[in-house]
Protein backbone atom coordinates (compact mmCIF):
# COMPACT_ATOMS: atom_id res chain seq x y z
CA UNK A 1 0.00 0.00 0.00
CA UNK A 2 2.80 2.33 0.79
CA UNK A 3 4.22 1.98 -2.64
CA UNK A 4 0.73 3.34 -4.10
CA UNK A 5 0.66 6.72 -1.61
CA UNK A 6 2.27 8.76 -4.11
CA UNK A 7 -0.47 8.05 -6.41
CA UNK A 8 -2.03 10.59 -3.25
CA UNK A 9 0.59 13.46 -3.17
CA UNK A 10 -0.89 15.65 -5.77
CA UNK A 11 -4.42 16.03 -4.22
CA UNK A 12 -2.75 16.47 -0.61
CA UNK A 13 -4.19 20.26 -0.40
CA UNK A 14 -7.35 18.47 -1.07
CA UNK A 15 -6.50 16.04 2.06
CA UNK A 16 -5.26 19.07 4.17
CA UNK A 17 -8.43 20.89 3.73
CA UNK A 18 -10.44 17.57 4.79
CA UNK A 19 -8.73 16.72 7.69
CA UNK A 20 -9.09 20.24 9.09
CA UNK A 21 -12.79 20.10 8.06
CA UNK A 22 -12.99 16.63 10.31
CA UNK A 23 -11.24 18.31 13.10
CA UNK A 24 -13.71 20.70 13.42
CA UNK A 25 -16.36 18.51 13.09
CA UNK A 26 -15.25 16.13 15.63
CA UNK A 27 -14.71 19.23 18.30
CA UNK A 28 -18.66 19.42 17.42
CA UNK A 29 -19.13 16.40 18.07
CA UNK A 30 -17.77 16.08 21.17
CA UNK A 31 -19.06 18.78 22.40
CA UNK A 32 -22.99 17.95 21.32
CA UNK A 33 -23.42 15.37 24.35
CA UNK A 34 -21.70 17.69 26.56
CA UNK A 35 -24.47 20.50 25.63
CA UNK A 36 -27.63 17.59 25.95
CA UNK A 37 -26.63 16.75 29.41
CA UNK A 38 -26.52 20.30 30.54
CA UNK A 39 -29.64 20.81 29.43
CA UNK A 40 -31.18 17.93 31.70
CA UNK A 41 -29.04 18.82 35.13
CA UNK A 42 -29.60 22.22 34.57
CA UNK A 43 -32.58 23.57 32.29
CA UNK A 44 -34.58 21.16 33.20
CA UNK A 45 -33.34 20.33 36.52
CA UNK A 46 -34.09 24.28 37.39
CA UNK A 47 -36.83 24.77 35.07
CA UNK A 48 -34.37 27.46 32.48
CA UNK A 49 -36.55 27.47 29.60
CA UNK A 50 -34.53 30.44 28.15
CA UNK A 51 -31.33 28.28 28.95
CA UNK A 52 -33.02 25.49 27.02
CA UNK A 53 -33.73 27.69 24.15
CA UNK A 54 -30.05 28.82 23.92
CA UNK A 55 -28.15 25.70 24.37
CA UNK A 56 -30.88 24.05 22.24
CA UNK A 57 -30.25 26.49 19.56
CA UNK A 58 -26.60 26.39 19.51
CA UNK A 59 -26.59 22.25 19.85
CA UNK A 60 -28.97 22.69 16.18
CA UNK A 61 -26.50 25.24 14.58
CA UNK A 62 -23.81 22.69 15.66
CA UNK A 63 -25.83 19.72 14.41
CA UNK A 64 -25.78 21.69 11.28
CA UNK A 65 -22.37 22.59 10.66
CA UNK A 66 -21.36 19.14 11.78
CA UNK A 67 -23.82 17.79 8.62
CA UNK A 68 -22.11 20.52 6.56
CA UNK A 69 -18.67 19.41 6.98
CA UNK A 70 -19.40 16.06 6.57
CA UNK A 71 -20.86 17.00 3.33
CA UNK A 72 -18.17 18.58 2.05
CA UNK A 73 -15.30 16.24 3.29
CA UNK A 74 -17.22 13.39 2.00
CA UNK A 75 -16.90 14.99 -1.82
CA UNK A 76 -13.16 15.76 -1.36
CA UNK A 77 -12.37 12.18 -0.20
CA UNK A 78 -14.86 10.98 -3.21
CA UNK A 79 -12.97 13.19 -5.77
CA UNK A 80 -9.22 12.52 -3.86
CA UNK A 81 -10.31 8.63 -3.89
CA UNK A 82 -11.88 8.68 -7.75
CA UNK A 83 -9.08 10.64 -8.97
CA UNK A 84 -6.49 8.43 -7.17
CA UNK A 85 -8.18 5.16 -8.73
CA UNK A 86 -7.51 7.34 -12.41
CA UNK A 87 -4.32 7.81 -11.80
CA UNK A 88 -3.46 4.31 -10.96
CA UNK A 89 -5.14 2.74 -13.36
CA UNK A 90 -3.90 4.96 -16.07
CA UNK A 91 0.02 4.11 -14.78
CA UNK A 92 -0.75 0.34 -15.01
CA UNK A 93 -1.94 0.63 -18.48
CA UNK A 94 1.03 2.82 -19.47
CA UNK A 95 3.36 0.55 -17.85
CA UNK A 96 1.19 -2.55 -19.49
CA UNK A 97 2.01 -0.78 -23.05
CA UNK A 98 6.11 -0.71 -22.54
CA UNK A 99 6.18 -4.21 -21.77
CA UNK A 100 6.96 -7.09 -24.11
CA UNK A 101 5.61 -9.65 -25.44
CA UNK A 102 7.60 -12.03 -23.05
CA UNK A 103 6.30 -10.09 -20.16
CA UNK A 104 2.50 -9.96 -21.55
CA UNK A 105 3.03 -13.73 -21.22
CA UNK A 106 4.38 -13.73 -17.88
CA UNK A 107 2.01 -11.96 -16.06
CA UNK A 108 -1.62 -13.26 -18.83
CA UNK A 109 -4.16 -10.87 -20.04
CA UNK A 110 -6.98 -11.65 -17.36
CA UNK A 111 -4.60 -10.79 -14.42
CA UNK A 112 -3.66 -7.61 -15.96
CA UNK A 113 -7.49 -7.19 -16.22
CA UNK A 114 -8.32 -7.73 -12.79
CA UNK A 115 -5.38 -6.26 -11.69
CA UNK A 116 -6.41 -2.71 -13.51
CA UNK A 117 -9.51 -3.18 -12.70
CA UNK A 118 -11.08 -5.27 -9.46
CA UNK A 119 -7.81 -4.65 -7.78
CA UNK A 120 -7.90 -0.49 -8.23
CA UNK A 121 -11.54 -0.51 -7.06
CA UNK A 122 -10.14 -2.40 -3.92
CA UNK A 123 -7.60 0.25 -3.01
CA UNK A 124 -9.86 3.35 -4.28
CA UNK A 125 -12.70 2.10 -1.37
CA UNK A 126 -9.99 1.91 1.44
CA UNK A 127 -8.32 5.71 0.46
CA UNK A 128 -12.05 6.70 0.59
CA UNK A 129 -13.23 5.26 3.56
CA UNK A 130 -9.44 5.99 5.07
CA UNK A 131 -10.35 9.87 4.50
CA UNK A 132 -13.68 9.54 5.47
CA UNK A 133 -13.53 7.32 8.48
CA UNK A 134 -10.02 6.33 9.09
CA UNK A 135 -8.87 10.46 10.14
CA UNK A 136 -11.86 10.93 11.86
CA UNK A 137 -12.53 7.43 14.11
CA UNK A 138 -9.16 7.61 16.09
CA UNK A 139 -9.67 11.12 16.90
CA UNK A 140 -13.64 10.72 18.09
CA UNK A 141 -12.59 7.07 19.84
CA UNK A 142 -9.62 8.91 21.71
CA UNK A 143 -12.02 12.30 22.12
CA UNK A 144 -14.69 10.32 23.89
CA UNK A 145 -12.75 8.59 25.71
CA UNK A 146 -11.26 11.18 27.78
CA UNK A 147 -14.56 13.25 27.63
CA UNK A 148 -15.99 10.20 29.52
CA UNK A 149 -13.10 9.90 31.78
CA UNK A 150 -13.58 13.89 32.60
CA UNK A 151 -17.21 13.12 33.21
CA UNK A 152 -16.37 10.07 35.32
CA UNK A 153 -12.91 8.62 35.78
CA UNK A 154 -14.70 5.55 38.32
CA UNK A 155 -17.44 4.61 35.42
CA UNK A 156 -14.90 5.06 32.94
CA UNK A 157 -12.66 2.30 33.88
CA UNK A 158 -15.53 0.03 31.96
CA UNK A 159 -14.49 1.39 28.68
CA UNK A 160 -10.81 1.24 29.31
CA UNK A 161 -11.36 -2.49 30.41
CA UNK A 162 -13.52 -3.23 26.93
CA UNK A 163 -11.46 -1.42 24.33
CA UNK A 164 -8.36 -4.17 24.34
CA UNK A 165 -10.98 -6.78 24.42
CA UNK A 166 -12.18 -5.36 20.73
CA UNK A 167 -8.80 -4.00 19.69
CA UNK A 168 -8.01 -8.38 20.14
CA UNK A 169 -10.36 -9.39 18.86
CA UNK A 170 -10.06 -7.22 15.42
CA UNK A 171 -6.38 -8.70 15.38
CA UNK A 172 -7.14 -11.50 15.35
CA UNK A 173 -10.40 -11.82 12.78
CA UNK A 174 -7.86 -9.58 10.24
CA UNK A 175 -4.69 -12.38 10.55
CA UNK A 176 -7.30 -14.81 9.26
CA UNK A 177 -8.56 -12.86 6.75
CA UNK A 178 -5.56 -11.78 4.98
CA UNK A 179 -4.55 -15.11 3.49
CA UNK A 180 -7.83 -15.87 2.21
CA UNK A 181 -8.38 -12.44 0.40
CA UNK A 182 -5.08 -13.00 -1.53
CA UNK A 183 -6.98 -16.44 -2.89
CA UNK A 184 -9.99 -14.60 -3.48
CA UNK A 185 -8.20 -12.22 -6.02
CA UNK A 186 -6.14 -14.98 -7.53
CA UNK A 187 -9.56 -17.29 -7.65
CA UNK A 188 -11.05 -13.68 -9.48
CA UNK A 189 -7.97 -13.93 -12.33
CA UNK A 190 -8.59 -17.96 -12.91
CA UNK A 191 -12.67 -16.82 -13.28
CA UNK A 192 -12.01 -14.09 -15.39
CA UNK A 193 -9.57 -15.72 -17.76
CA UNK A 194 -12.41 -18.71 -18.52
CA UNK A 195 -15.09 -16.29 -18.87
CA UNK A 196 -12.65 -14.43 -22.16
CA UNK A 197 -11.81 -17.80 -23.24
CA UNK A 198 -15.75 -18.74 -23.41
CA UNK A 199 -16.72 -15.31 -24.90
CA UNK A 200 -13.70 -15.51 -27.59
CA UNK A 201 -13.91 -19.01 -28.42
CA UNK A 202 -17.68 -19.33 -28.41
CA UNK A 203 -17.96 -20.67 -31.52
CA UNK A 204 -15.23 -23.61 -31.35
CA UNK A 205 -17.21 -24.29 -28.03
CA UNK A 206 -20.60 -24.56 -30.03
CA UNK A 207 -19.02 -25.93 -33.04
CA UNK A 208 -17.70 -29.01 -30.75
CA UNK A 209 -20.41 -29.36 -28.57
CA UNK A 210 -18.27 -28.46 -25.34
CA UNK A 211 -20.97 -26.21 -23.76
CA UNK A 212 -21.63 -28.22 -21.06
CA UNK A 213 -18.10 -28.63 -20.36
CA UNK A 214 -17.16 -25.33 -20.16
CA UNK A 215 -20.55 -24.62 -18.03
CA UNK A 216 -19.01 -27.12 -15.25
CA UNK A 217 -15.42 -25.73 -15.65
CA UNK A 218 -16.88 -21.73 -14.91
CA UNK A 219 -19.10 -23.44 -12.05
CA UNK A 220 -16.26 -25.03 -10.43
CA UNK A 221 -14.26 -22.08 -10.61
CA UNK A 222 -17.49 -19.72 -9.90
CA UNK A 223 -17.86 -22.20 -6.88
CA UNK A 224 -14.28 -21.62 -5.25
CA UNK A 225 -14.46 -18.17 -5.09
CA UNK A 226 -18.49 -18.35 -3.57
CA UNK A 227 -16.77 -20.54 -1.39
CA UNK A 228 -13.49 -18.53 -0.09
CA UNK A 229 -15.81 -15.56 -0.43
CA UNK A 230 -18.06 -17.19 2.55
CA UNK A 231 -15.11 -18.49 4.42
CA UNK A 232 -14.30 -14.97 4.65
CA UNK A 233 -17.57 -13.75 5.22
CA UNK A 234 -18.56 -16.31 8.34
CA UNK A 235 -15.07 -14.74 9.89
CA UNK A 236 -16.03 -10.92 9.53
CA UNK A 237 -19.68 -11.70 9.94
CA UNK A 238 -18.55 -12.52 13.61
CA UNK A 239 -17.34 -9.26 13.74
CA UNK A 240 -20.13 -6.76 13.89
CA UNK A 241 -22.62 -8.23 15.97
CA UNK A 242 -19.79 -9.21 18.47
CA UNK A 243 -18.91 -5.42 19.28
CA UNK A 244 -23.00 -4.71 18.95
CA UNK A 245 -23.19 -7.45 21.81
CA UNK A 246 -19.89 -5.71 23.54
CA UNK A 247 -21.14 -2.15 22.91
CA UNK A 248 -24.67 -3.67 24.39
CA UNK A 249 -23.50 -4.67 27.34
CA UNK A 250 -21.28 -2.03 28.31
CA UNK A 251 -23.89 0.05 28.25
CA UNK A 252 -25.98 -1.77 30.69
CA UNK A 253 -23.17 -1.92 32.89
CA UNK A 254 -22.69 2.18 32.60
CA UNK A 255 -26.31 2.12 33.39
CA UNK A 256 -26.17 0.16 36.37
CA UNK A 257 -23.43 1.40 38.07
CA UNK A 258 -24.26 5.06 36.91
CA UNK A 259 -27.54 4.54 38.26
CA UNK A 260 -25.99 3.46 41.43
CA UNK A 261 -23.71 7.00 41.24
CA UNK A 262 -26.50 8.82 40.91
CA UNK A 263 -28.43 7.03 43.96
CA UNK A 264 -25.25 7.64 45.89
CA UNK A 265 -25.51 11.61 44.74
CA UNK A 266 -21.93 11.67 43.16
CA UNK A 267 -23.30 11.79 40.07
CA UNK A 268 -26.16 13.69 37.84
CA UNK A 269 -28.50 12.30 35.12
CA UNK A 270 -27.10 15.21 32.70
CA UNK A 271 -23.53 13.59 33.29
CA UNK A 272 -24.82 9.76 32.81
CA UNK A 273 -26.78 10.27 29.57
CA UNK A 274 -23.62 12.20 28.25
CA UNK A 275 -21.23 9.38 29.21
CA UNK A 276 -23.78 6.88 27.74
CA UNK A 277 -23.22 9.08 24.62
CA UNK A 278 -19.40 8.67 24.76
CA UNK A 279 -19.15 5.37 24.97
CA UNK A 280 -22.01 4.86 21.98
CA UNK A 281 -19.39 7.07 19.99
CA UNK A 282 -16.37 5.72 21.11
CA UNK A 283 -17.36 1.75 20.73
CA UNK A 284 -19.28 3.04 17.12
CA UNK A 285 -16.66 4.18 15.83
CA UNK A 286 -13.90 1.83 16.90
CA UNK A 287 -16.00 -0.93 15.38
CA UNK A 288 -15.88 1.61 12.03
CA UNK A 289 -12.14 1.76 12.63
CA UNK A 290 -11.90 -2.18 12.58
CA UNK A 291 -13.94 -2.55 9.13
CA UNK A 292 -11.58 -0.26 7.88
CA UNK A 293 -8.29 -2.58 9.13
CA UNK A 294 -10.51 -5.38 7.39
CA UNK A 295 -10.49 -3.18 4.16
CA UNK A 296 -7.18 -2.70 4.22
CA UNK A 297 -6.36 -6.02 4.39
CA UNK A 298 -8.11 -6.89 1.32
CA UNK A 299 -6.72 -4.24 -0.16
CA UNK A 300 -2.98 -5.10 0.49
CA UNK A 301 -3.27 -8.11 -0.96
CA UNK A 302 -4.81 -5.65 -4.30
CA UNK A 303 -1.74 -3.25 -3.76
CA UNK A 304 0.79 -6.04 -3.88
CA UNK A 305 -0.79 -7.75 -7.16
CA UNK A 306 -0.84 -3.34 -8.58
CA UNK A 307 2.69 -2.90 -7.59
CA UNK A 308 4.08 -6.74 -9.18
CA UNK A 309 2.86 -4.47 -12.57
CA UNK A 310 4.42 -1.40 -11.31
CA UNK A 311 7.85 -2.68 -10.63
CA UNK A 312 8.34 -4.63 -13.87
CA UNK A 313 11.28 -3.19 -15.45
CA UNK A 314 10.58 -3.67 -19.12
CA UNK A 315 13.12 -5.92 -20.70
CA UNK A 316 12.99 -3.56 -24.33
CA UNK A 317 13.55 -0.24 -23.28
CA UNK A 318 14.73 2.78 -25.81
CA UNK A 319 18.42 3.84 -26.05
CA UNK A 320 19.83 6.84 -23.74
CA UNK A 321 21.27 8.62 -27.04
CA UNK A 322 19.80 6.94 -30.19
CA UNK A 323 22.06 6.78 -33.21
CA UNK A 324 19.41 7.66 -36.01
CA UNK A 325 16.57 9.60 -36.07
CA UNK A 326 14.92 8.32 -39.14
CA UNK A 327 15.16 5.23 -41.47
CA UNK A 328 16.17 6.08 -44.51
CA UNK A 329 16.52 2.61 -46.97
CA UNK A 330 14.94 -0.49 -44.81
CA UNK A 331 18.34 -2.79 -45.55
CA UNK A 332 17.26 -5.37 -42.93
CA UNK A 333 20.56 -7.48 -41.39
CA UNK A 334 20.21 -10.58 -39.55
CA UNK A 335 23.68 -11.46 -37.79
CA UNK A 336 23.72 -14.63 -36.24
CA UNK A 337 20.80 -14.25 -33.95
CA UNK A 338 19.78 -16.60 -31.70
CA UNK A 339 16.27 -16.08 -29.72
CA UNK A 340 14.43 -18.50 -27.09
CA UNK A 341 11.60 -17.79 -25.37
CA UNK A 342 11.30 -17.96 -21.92
CA UNK A 343 11.03 -20.86 -19.81
CA UNK A 344 11.44 -22.47 -23.44
CA UNK A 345 14.16 -25.66 -23.48
CA UNK A 346 15.90 -24.86 -26.73
CA UNK A 347 15.96 -21.55 -28.91
CA UNK A 348 13.17 -20.88 -31.32
CA UNK A 349 15.61 -19.44 -33.56
CA UNK A 350 19.50 -20.51 -34.10
CA UNK A 351 22.02 -18.45 -35.78
CA UNK A 352 19.80 -16.73 -38.08
CA UNK A 353 21.69 -14.77 -40.88
CA UNK A 354 20.66 -13.04 -44.06
CA UNK A 355 19.86 -9.50 -45.65
CA UNK A 356 16.85 -8.27 -47.10
CA UNK A 357 16.98 -5.43 -49.81
CA UNK A 358 14.82 -2.95 -50.39
CA UNK A 359 12.57 -3.20 -54.15
CA UNK A 360 13.06 -6.96 -53.53
CA UNK A 361 10.64 -9.12 -52.10
CA UNK A 362 11.96 -11.61 -49.17
CA UNK A 363 9.48 -14.59 -48.75
CA UNK A 364 10.09 -16.85 -45.28
CA UNK A 365 8.55 -20.69 -45.66
CA UNK A 366 8.91 -23.26 -43.15
CA UNK A 367 6.76 -26.33 -41.59
CA UNK A 368 4.85 -25.78 -38.45
CA UNK A 369 6.82 -24.61 -35.39
CA UNK A 370 10.08 -23.32 -37.09
CA UNK A 371 9.99 -19.81 -36.31
CA UNK A 372 8.38 -18.23 -38.98
CA UNK A 373 6.36 -15.71 -37.04
CA UNK A 374 9.25 -15.32 -34.28
CA UNK A 375 11.53 -14.42 -37.17
CA UNK A 376 9.22 -11.68 -38.01
CA UNK A 377 8.11 -10.56 -34.62
CA UNK A 378 11.60 -9.90 -33.89
CA UNK A 379 11.81 -7.16 -36.20
CA UNK A 380 9.71 -4.95 -34.35
CA UNK A 381 10.94 -5.47 -31.25
CA UNK A 382 8.01 -7.32 -29.84
CA UNK A 383 11.22 -9.19 -28.62
CA UNK A 384 14.65 -8.57 -28.39
CA UNK A 385 17.28 -11.16 -29.11
CA UNK A 386 19.15 -13.45 -26.72
CA UNK A 387 22.61 -13.29 -29.06
CA UNK A 388 23.65 -11.78 -32.30
CA UNK A 389 21.80 -8.26 -33.82
CA UNK A 390 19.43 -7.34 -36.15
CA UNK A 391 20.68 -4.31 -38.48
CA UNK A 392 18.46 -1.74 -40.13
CA UNK A 393 20.72 0.18 -42.78
CA UNK A 394 23.86 -0.47 -40.56
CA UNK A 395 22.27 0.40 -37.36
CA UNK A 396 21.46 -2.68 -34.41
CA UNK A 397 17.24 -1.67 -34.05
CA UNK A 398 18.31 -1.66 -29.81
CA UNK A 399 20.11 1.70 -30.86
CA UNK A 400 17.09 3.53 -32.33
CA UNK A 401 14.17 4.37 -30.44
CA UNK A 402 10.58 2.11 -30.33
CA UNK A 403 9.10 5.12 -32.23
CA UNK A 404 11.64 5.56 -35.14
CA UNK A 405 11.67 1.85 -35.88
CA UNK A 406 7.89 0.82 -35.62
CA UNK A 407 7.22 4.34 -37.52
CA UNK A 408 9.11 2.97 -40.58
CA UNK A 409 7.36 -0.49 -40.50
CA UNK A 410 4.10 -1.64 -42.19
CA UNK A 411 3.22 -4.66 -39.84
CA UNK A 412 0.23 -7.04 -40.97
CA UNK A 413 0.21 -9.88 -38.06
CA UNK A 414 -0.88 -13.60 -38.99
CA UNK A 415 -3.81 -12.83 -36.43
CA UNK A 416 -5.69 -10.11 -38.23
CA UNK A 417 -6.92 -7.67 -35.67
CA UNK A 418 -9.72 -5.01 -36.23
CA UNK A 419 -10.75 -2.19 -33.55
CA UNK A 420 -14.75 -1.09 -33.09
CA UNK A 421 -15.23 1.83 -35.60
CA UNK A 422 -15.01 2.05 -38.68
CA UNK A 423 -13.84 0.78 -42.03
CA UNK A 424 -12.19 3.85 -42.72
CA UNK A 425 -10.59 4.46 -39.26
CA UNK A 426 -9.89 1.12 -38.80
CA UNK A 427 -7.53 2.18 -41.48
CA UNK A 428 -6.51 5.18 -40.74
CA UNK A 429 -5.15 3.47 -37.37
CA UNK A 430 -1.72 2.90 -39.54
CA UNK A 431 -1.58 6.50 -40.56
CA UNK A 432 -3.72 9.32 -38.06
CA UNK A 433 -3.80 11.97 -40.42
CA UNK A 434 -4.66 9.97 -43.26
CA UNK A 435 -6.72 11.53 -46.32
CA UNK A 436 -9.88 9.90 -47.67
CA UNK A 437 -8.02 9.41 -51.16
CA UNK A 438 -4.97 7.74 -49.31
CA UNK A 439 -7.47 5.57 -47.52
CA UNK A 440 -8.98 4.94 -50.69
CA UNK A 441 -5.76 3.78 -52.63
CA UNK A 442 -4.38 1.61 -49.81
CA UNK A 443 -8.06 -0.59 -49.83
CA UNK A 444 -7.23 -1.04 -53.44
CA UNK A 445 -4.18 -1.84 -53.70
CA UNK A 446 -5.55 -4.19 -50.46
CA UNK A 447 -7.69 -5.65 -53.07
CA UNK A 448 -9.97 -4.56 -50.44
CA UNK A 449 -12.07 -1.58 -52.09
CA UNK A 450 -14.82 -4.08 -53.74
CA UNK A 451 -16.69 -5.58 -50.95
CA UNK A 452 -15.99 -2.53 -48.91
CA UNK A 453 -17.94 -0.48 -51.73
CA UNK A 454 -21.13 -3.20 -51.11
CA UNK A 455 -20.99 -2.11 -47.73
CA UNK A 456 -24.39 -0.14 -46.24
CA UNK A 457 -22.11 2.73 -45.93
CA UNK A 458 -18.81 2.37 -47.57
CA UNK A 459 -15.78 3.39 -45.92
CA UNK A 460 -18.04 5.25 -43.38
CA UNK A 461 -19.66 1.19 -42.53
CA UNK A 462 -19.39 0.33 -39.11
CA UNK A 463 -17.10 -2.51 -38.17
CA UNK A 464 -18.17 -4.78 -34.66
CA UNK A 465 -15.67 -5.72 -32.00
CA UNK A 466 -13.54 -8.06 -32.83
CA UNK A 467 -14.41 -7.58 -36.95
CA UNK A 468 -17.03 -10.38 -36.53
CA UNK A 469 -18.93 -8.67 -39.17
CA UNK A 470 -16.34 -8.85 -41.88
CA UNK A 471 -14.93 -12.45 -43.19
CA UNK A 472 -11.32 -13.65 -42.19
CA UNK A 473 -10.24 -13.07 -45.79
CA UNK A 474 -11.79 -9.24 -45.56
CA UNK A 475 -9.65 -9.36 -42.16
CA UNK A 476 -6.69 -10.04 -43.89
CA UNK A 477 -7.32 -7.25 -46.11
CA UNK A 478 -8.30 -4.44 -44.23
CA UNK A 479 -5.35 -5.28 -42.05
CA UNK A 480 -2.85 -5.00 -45.47
CA UNK A 481 -4.46 -1.66 -46.21
CA UNK A 482 -3.90 0.00 -42.51
CA UNK A 483 0.03 -1.37 -43.06
CA UNK A 484 -0.15 -0.03 -46.66
CA UNK A 485 -1.61 3.27 -46.06
CA UNK A 486 1.53 4.42 -44.01
CA UNK A 487 3.77 3.95 -47.03
CA UNK A 488 6.31 2.66 -44.81
CA UNK A 489 10.00 1.73 -45.72
CA UNK A 490 9.98 -1.76 -44.34
CA UNK A 491 6.57 -4.18 -45.14
CA UNK A 492 5.65 -7.12 -43.01
CA UNK A 493 3.42 -9.62 -43.63
CA UNK A 494 3.38 -12.38 -41.31
CA UNK A 495 0.99 -15.49 -43.08
CA UNK A 496 -1.55 -12.56 -44.35
CA UNK A 497 -2.65 -13.97 -47.26
CA UNK A 498 -4.06 -17.44 -45.73
CA UNK A 499 -7.48 -16.60 -45.41
CA UNK A 500 -7.02 -15.15 -49.55
CA UNK A 501 -8.51 -17.02 -52.38
CA UNK A 502 -5.61 -17.87 -54.92
CA UNK A 503 -7.48 -15.27 -57.55
CA UNK A 504 -7.20 -12.45 -54.68
CA UNK A 505 -3.92 -13.92 -53.46
CA UNK A 506 -2.18 -13.36 -56.79
CA UNK A 507 -3.78 -9.73 -57.72
CA UNK A 508 -2.45 -8.42 -54.36
CA UNK A 509 0.55 -9.83 -54.88
CA UNK A 510 0.95 -8.31 -58.53
CA UNK A 511 -0.84 -4.98 -56.80
CA UNK A 512 1.93 -4.94 -53.92
CA UNK A 513 5.08 -5.26 -56.51
CA UNK A 514 4.38 -1.32 -57.69
CA UNK A 515 3.49 -0.38 -54.21
CA UNK A 516 6.05 -1.59 -52.43
CA UNK A 517 9.15 -1.16 -55.17
CA UNK A 518 10.81 1.09 -53.00
CA UNK A 519 10.73 -1.11 -50.01
CA UNK A 520 11.65 -3.67 -48.72
CA UNK A 521 9.47 -6.51 -48.35
CA UNK A 522 8.97 -9.52 -46.36
CA UNK A 523 6.24 -12.63 -46.62
CA UNK A 524 5.85 -15.17 -44.32
CA UNK A 525 3.61 -17.70 -46.06
CA UNK A 526 2.75 -21.87 -45.91
CA UNK A 527 1.64 -21.28 -49.34
CA UNK A 528 4.27 -21.89 -51.96
CA UNK A 529 2.17 -20.09 -55.13
CA UNK A 530 2.84 -16.81 -52.41
CA UNK A 531 6.83 -17.28 -52.18
CA UNK A 532 7.51 -18.82 -55.30
CA UNK A 533 7.76 -15.55 -57.52
CA UNK A 534 10.02 -14.38 -54.34
CA UNK A 535 13.19 -12.70 -55.31
CA UNK A 536 14.91 -14.52 -51.75
CA UNK A 537 13.21 -17.48 -50.32
CA UNK A 538 14.44 -18.27 -46.59
CA UNK A 539 13.32 -21.90 -45.47
CA UNK A 540 13.22 -22.58 -41.79
CA UNK A 541 13.44 -25.64 -40.32
CA UNK A 542 13.91 -25.94 -36.55
CA UNK A 543 14.36 -22.58 -35.94
CA UNK A 544 17.34 -22.73 -38.67
CA UNK A 545 18.00 -21.76 -41.63
CA UNK A 546 18.36 -24.82 -44.09
CA UNK A 547 18.18 -23.04 -47.48
CA UNK A 548 18.30 -19.32 -49.08
CA UNK A 549 17.53 -18.67 -52.91
CA UNK A 550 14.91 -18.56 -55.48
CA UNK A 551 12.07 -20.59 -56.18
CA UNK A 552 14.49 -23.12 -58.97
CA UNK A 553 17.99 -22.43 -56.73
CA UNK A 554 16.37 -24.07 -54.18
CA UNK A 555 14.54 -26.89 -56.02
CA UNK A 556 18.31 -27.95 -56.29
CA UNK A 557 19.59 -27.38 -53.25
CA UNK A 558 17.27 -27.82 -50.55
CA UNK A 559 15.11 -30.83 -49.10
CA UNK A 560 13.34 -29.27 -47.42
CA UNK A 561 11.64 -26.39 -49.63
CA UNK A 562 11.69 -29.63 -52.22
CA UNK A 563 9.38 -31.49 -49.66
CA UNK A 564 7.10 -28.63 -49.17
CA UNK A 565 6.89 -27.85 -53.13
CA UNK A 566 5.99 -31.32 -53.49
CA UNK A 567 3.54 -31.07 -50.84
CA UNK A 568 1.70 -28.62 -52.82
CA UNK A 569 1.78 -28.85 -56.19
CA UNK A 570 1.54 -31.21 -59.05
CA UNK A 571 4.79 -32.34 -61.26
CA UNK A 572 3.56 -30.16 -63.98
CA UNK A 573 3.20 -26.93 -61.91
CA UNK A 574 6.92 -28.00 -60.40
CA UNK A 575 8.24 -28.18 -63.84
Amino acid sequence: MRKLLRFVKPYRLAIIIGSGLIFIQVILELLLPTLMGNIVDIGVAEGDMAYIFKTGGFMTLAASAVILLAVISIYLSSKVSMSFARDVRSEIFRKAESFSLNEFDRIGTPSLITRTTNDVTQVQQVVMMSLRILARAPMITVGSVIMAVYKNPRLSLIIVFILPIIILGVLIVTKKGVPLFRSIQIKIDRLNQILRENLMGVRVIRAFNRTDYEKKRFETANRDITDITIRVSRIMAVMMPAITLVLNFTIVAVIWYGAINIDRGVMQIGDLIAFIQYVIQSMFYLAMLSMIFIMISRASASATRINQVLDIEPEITDPENPEISDIKNGVIEFKNVTFSYHGAEKPALKDISFIAKPGEVTAIIGGTGSGKSTLINLIPRFYDVDSGSILIDGVDIRKMTQKTLRENIGFVPQKSVLFTGTVSGNIKHGKEDATDEEVRHAAEIAQAAEFVSNMGEGFDSVIAQGGTNVSGGQKQRLSIARALVRKPKIYLFDDSFSALDFKTDARLRSALEDETVESTLIIVSQRVSTVMDADQIIVLDGGTISGIGNHRELLKTSSVYREIVSSQLSEEEIA
